[in-house]
């Protein structure tokens, strides 16, 4: 079994080698080597070589030179981890077009998965040495500038470079891409655990790796809901954060660069514009239409593709020196979901401008355990229509089941609503037993009654007084989105989605209420216009 899986991991490496090596779109080298560990492309040189990481584990890589380097001059270095589950191949156009423009470029499959030796650490503390490790192994076995270091990555890559960033003052900038700040927040937001992401990044770690004892505990406590390893869990995710260290990514003054896609089914965008807001340093935050790595999917295939062209932009300036103005742009660039025009802010509280409040008056009480009709879709596909195709999940608003769905509507908009950040919403909740959990909808609301998704989040709670009332402030998803006019916004809650595991016992009921004291309501952002 373990030399089947090794035989399979090899045949899809050199499938994966052939097919992004030899594409003419990605524009990189003919051929891959298949005897040695060197091949000549007509500009830069790659070799693939293994990397001593922390505790002596091997860790395969591939090395992109500048084509003549000679040893004569030294070159800016840029590291970049491969994303969970794919091959150190994966960044290969990237590499040569960086080594193109004049970097030595490093690209390592992460412990665990693969070639490369150990087990899957979940980006804790051997992955963060395991970065160091590749930057000493570059400066002693390539013609890198010590004093020229950078690190970009995608998805798993994106967090290991910003987690590296906190201990390792060598790195100058770093382009962090359908990344996380905060991996409980991404995972584990209101309280809830994000069951189809957590899954799916589950799965591909068995499929593609060897997951630790430790990772293997996590994700068992975590798919088992067992609240006494909550804390336990949750410590876990704060070691894995970059957030948890601000303040060593703040002292070492380190430029970062963030992108990620609104709808990102496994990061979402809210705990990434977060932790860009207490940033210090040089900084950069970018959002585009899309899921997990799809804004930035295209430029791993050479294609032209405006994240990967930010990136290097940023890496030019802060790794390389050159003065190509990014500097003094504005450093907040969103494209709408709807019109796929980009804006530009100072900061990411300017993104929306002003707020409009919609009242959650009256008393609403609905029936737990039921899916009403109103979900956020399936991660990867629902958003990756929407990016593409505008077309988000939908829902009859009308038609939702009252039983079962608790629902508010504003009215009629004269003109179109431009939606920019974080829409929060504040009620009061009575619920009939100690535990629970509401997912929260926005729609936009056409004349026949059909709902667009425009962002949801889901809201867990747990030893609350059956029958006492208590407080609910929830933050939906950060999005960009357009109402055209004639149409209204509609907040759905209802108690279960596919999205999220859910913890209403049977027979559970919920009321939503509002009071003069005590308003309930939904603070919709919005674009000044």
């Amino acid at each position: 079994m373990g030399q089947s899986r090794k035989t399979l991991r090899t045949t899809a490496i050199g499938t994966v080698s052939v097919a992004l090596l030899a594409g003419p779109a990605a524009g990189v080298a003919p051929a891959v080597p298949m005897a040695g560990d060197q091949a000549q492309s007509a500009t830069a040189d790659v070799r693939f070589v293994d990397i001593t990481g922390d505790g002596g584990t091997v860790l395969k890589a591939n090395v992109v030179t500048p084509a003549g380097s000679d040893g004569t001059r030294r070159y800016p270095v840029i590291v970049l981890p491969t994303s969970w589950g794919l091959p150190q191949i994966e960044y290969i156009a990237q590499a040569k077009q960086l080594a193109d423009s004049g970097y030595v470029v490093v690209s390592y499959n992460t412990r665990g998965f693969w070639q490369s030796g150990g087990t899957i650490e979940v980006a804790g503390p051997p992955d963060i040495a395991d970065a160091s490790k590749v930057i000493d192994w570059a400066l002693a076995n390539t013609p890198a500038d010590p004093g020229r270091v950078g690190m970009a990555g995608v998805s798993y890559g994106a967090g290991i470079t910003l987690l590296a960033a906190a201990h390792d003052k060598r790195i100058k900038a770093v382009a962090a891409l359908s990344g996380w700040a905060d991996l409980v927040e991404s995972i584990y937001s209101g309280r809830t655990q994000h069951v189809q992401a957590t899954a799916m990044l589950s799965g591909a770690g068995y499929l593609t790796g060897r997951p630790s004892e430790e990772f293997k505990r996590i994700t068992a406590d975590f798919f088992s809901s067992n609240l006494a390893k909550e804390q336990e869990l949750i410590d876990w995710g704060k070691k894995r954060s970059p957030a948890t260290y601000l303040d060593r990514i703040n002292a070492n003054g380190t430029a970062i660069m963030l992108g990620n896609a609104w709808g990102d089914s496994i990061f979402p965008p809210n705990q990434y514009a977060d932790f860009y807001e207490k940033l210090t340093g040089p900084k950069r935050l970018e959002f585009r239409p899309g899921d997990h790595a799809t804004a930035e999917g295209s430029g791993l295939l050479g294609l032209p593709n405006d994240t990967w062209t930010s990136a290097h932009r940023w890496l030019d300036h802060y790794v390389k020196g050159a003065d190509n103005g990014i500097d003094r742009e504005q450093p907040v660039r969103i494209k709408s979901r709807s019109t796929g025009g980009y804006e530009n802010y100072p900061d990411w509280k300017s993104v929306a401008a002003t707020e409009r409040k919609i009242e959650l008056g009256g008393s609403k009480r609905i029936f737990a355990n039921i899916d009403s009709g109103a979900n956020g879709g399936v991660i990867f596909l629902s958003s990756i229509l929407d990016q593409f195709a505008k077309l988000p999940p939908m829902a009859s608003i009308p038609l939702l089941p009252r039983l079962f769905a608790a629902v508010w509507k504003s009215e009629r908009y004269g003109s179109e609503q431009q939606i920019r950040g974080t829409a929060r919403m504040h009620t009061t909740v009575t619920s009939t037993k100690e535990s629970g959990t509401l997912v929260a909808y926005l729609y936009d609301v056409g004349p026949l009654g059909l709902g667009k998704l425009v962002s949801n989040a889901p809201y867990t709670f747990h030893g609350m007084t059956p029958g006492k009332p208590f407080a609910v402030d929830l933050e939906l998803f950060s999005t960009a989105y357009d109402v055209p006019a004639g149409h209204r916004l509609a907040l759905v809650v209802d108690t279960v989605d596919p999205l999220y595991i859910e913890h209403n016992p049977s027979g559970a009921q919920l009321t939503f209420s509002s009071s003069a004291a005590d308003p309930s309501y939904l603070s919709v952002p919005l674009r000044e216009k």
